[in-house]
């Protein structure tokens, strides 16, 4: 690790990642197509869309002109995503990629500021990860409603049991 900025931050991304996988592990891929009501986010794209959102946060770090804003683009390319291993196995390839680009990232380059821009415009580029992590908490929520409509129960995210 570059820092120890980077280290406290892989930390925080790790355990969104396993609170995420706790909370959504009784979904399978039987689920994948299911949606509470026709044009909403089916389970498979719930979860497809906050991979590309951390691929998203983590190209916005380091791309110039900051977030590609592109929403028709991403909704496109999620909209796709019919199965839930897919959706999963993407996740863990964003998450790696993420966790991967904050640990050589220095602590200058953490904190200087994001490009001006509607989406965090001007914070330091660390805030990506507490904008990661509400994200995905967001849609951890919306799993574990589409969880119980489903008939399952979801898995207390906080505890291994």
């Amino acid at each position: 690790m570059s820092s120890t900025l980077a280290t406290g931050l892989v930390t925080q991304l790790n355990l969104v990642k396993e609170y995420f996988d706790r909370s959504t592990k009784v979904l399978d891929e039987g689920d994948s197509s299911f949606s509470p009501k026709d044009g909403m986010m089916t389970v498979a794209q719930q979860v497809a869309h906050v991979a590309q959102t951390i691929d998203w946060f983590r190209e916005g770090i380091v791309r110039p002109e900051g977030f590609d804003m592109n929403f028709e683009a991403h909704w496109n390319e999620v909209a796709k995503v019919a199965s839930l291993k897919a959706a999963r196995e993407w996740h863990q390839r964003a998450h790696d990629a993420m966790v991967q680009q904050v640990a050589r990232t220095s602590d200058a380059e953490l904190n200087a500021p994001l490009p001006a821009g509607p989406v965090m415009g001007g914070a330091p580029k660390s805030s990506v990860v507490g904008g990661i992590d509400d994200h995905t908490a967001h849609h951890r929520g919306a799993l574990t409603v589409y969880t119980r409509l489903i008939g399952k129960v979801a898995a207390m995210p906080y505890m291994d049991v």
